[in-house]
């Protein structure tokens, strides 16, 4: 995999963990950013637009966790890998973590050559995976350079917020997204809506795709279930 051009960024208040990681990633030929809180990575994701973002969770002025919901809700950054990088082992913290959005979890320490090939195989991952404009399942086509969804080989129309919402799910098939990420990318962050408006929006996709292919996960968020369609 040839690694010239690759940004990633290093994000840890430990000194030591920035030096030693950041020296193996940029022998490995990565270019390299770092930040030692959460406020800093925010604004040097926004600047850089890093392919690959390696997390701490335990930090100042702003940890990992707030500063991965920020991230997420930023729609430039959607393709970006976002891993925590973190002391922090148990169950419930690694749970936590992919419901703020994040792609993986590795666990300190870890040695340099195994933290080096979890993150080649995340880009290989992630590269193969690049979304293309049309999402296509079994029953459901989904395409949004044209904003057309076919149900089984029957177009269906849907406004552009209903289209939105089911894009975003159906390209994270079989992940859960988050209540606040839904209102962050269909709506954005300045349009102050009611917490009732993704329901019924869930509602009336429902009523015209079916009610199983979209699982509610109750205080957290919704799942399209690909292997429903």
């Amino acid at each position: 995999m040839d690694t010239a051009g690759i940004k990633i960024l290093l994000v840890d208040d430990e000194p030591d963990i920035l030096e030693i990681v950041s020296f193996s990633l940029r022998k490995s030929g990565y270019k390299v950013l770092t930040a030692s809180n959460g406020k800093e990575a925010v604004a040097l994701a926004k600047q850089e637009h890093p392919q690959l973002i390696l997390l701490d969770m335990m930090m100042p002025v702003l940890d990992g966790l707030a500063t991965c919901k920020l991230l997420r809700k930023n729609s430039a950054l959607d393709e970006t890998v976002v891993v925590f990088f973190t002391a922090k082992d148990t169950d419930y913290d690694q749970i936590i973590g992919f419901e703020a959005g994040a792609d993986d979890y590795i666990t300190k320490p870890i040695k340099t050559n195994v933290l080096l090939s979890k993150i080649k195989g995340l880009l290989r991952r992630t590269q193969q995976q690049k979304p293309s404009s049309i999402l296509a399942f079994k029953n459901i086509t989904i395409d949004k350079a044209t904003y057309t969804v076919t149900v089984l080989d029957k177009k269906v129309v849907f406004p552009k917020k209903e289209f939105e919402l089911l894009y975003l799910l159906a390209s994270k098939a079989n992940k859960i997204v988050t209540r606040e990420e839904i209102m962050a990318k269909v709506w954005g962050d300045k349009v102050i809506v009611g917490g009732r408006t993704i329901d019924v929006h869930i509602r009336k996709i429902r009523e015209k795709i079916g009610k199983h292919y979209i699982e509610t996960n109750k205080g957290i968020g919704y799942k399209f279930n690909a292997n429903e369609v």
